[in-house]
Order: C-alpha cells, then sequence, then structure tokens
C-alpha cells in the first residue's frame, strides 16, 4: 500500500513527523481530515491552513485538491511571528556593523572586502 510523509512543525525546534497509509486517488484534504487529531490541529477545516499557504509537499505550496503519489513528503508549516526581513535589521542594530556581515573578522591592514 502506497505511504506518504506527514511533517508538521508545531512549536520552535519541534518536529512531528508521521507515515501515513495512502489511499489511491487521496487528495490533500482528505489527509488533513484524516490526521487533524493525531497532528494537533486546533481547526477541523483545512481550508484555513491552505488559505495562508501553509500547506505544501516537498516545500511547495499546494491547493487541498492536489492528489498525493507514493513517496509525496505532505508539510504543514507554521506561521512567521516576524517577517525575515525585519528580524535581519534588529539583529544588526543591535550587533552594529563591526561585528555583523562577510567581511566582519578582517586581517590586520586588510584593504576592504577581502
Amino acid at each position: 500500500m502506497p505511504e506518504i510523509t506527514v511533517v508538521c512543525a508545531s512549536g520552535p525546534r519541534q518536529l512531528l513527523e508521521l507515515r501515513h497509509a495512502l489511499n489511491p486517488g487521496s487528495t490533500v484534504g482528505q489527509v488533513l481530515h484524516e490526521l487533524t487529531g493525531r497532528l494537533g490541529l486546533d481547526t477541523a477545516a483545512p481550508e484555513a491552513l491552505v488559505g495562508d499557504g501553509r500547506v505544501g509537499v516537498w516545500g511547495k505550496p499546494v491547493p487541498l485538491s492536489r492528489v498525493l503519489a507514493d513517496g509525496d513528503r505532505l508539510e504543514l508549516y507554521r506561521p512567521l511571528i516576524v517577517d525575515p526581513k525585519v528580524a535581519r535589521r534588529e539583529r544588526f542594530k543591535r550587533q552594529g556593523a563591526k561585528s555583523a556581515g562577510l567581511f566582519a573578522k578582517r586581517r590586520p591592514g586588510a584593504k576592504a572586502g577581502y
């Protein structure tokens, strides 16, 4: 019987990985309805997950109607708390220009950028 892997990141550095037997012709929506309790999802309507682009197969967002194949990896993503660009700017402000960046540790007397 075909199997898929379902991966859900429930929190920071927490990963839940399940193997799930797949019925032929099963879609993403059907699998999410079957696994709602085991994954610890707080909603019984997976449409809310897909609306935010939080469901994907092998790292690419997919609709609920996508038919899954043997060996697929169905991934459920958490929403971002902070925009990565904003977080990088804040980190740069805290660290300062001298201790951040690619060329922060230069040899004494070296030219800039080397």
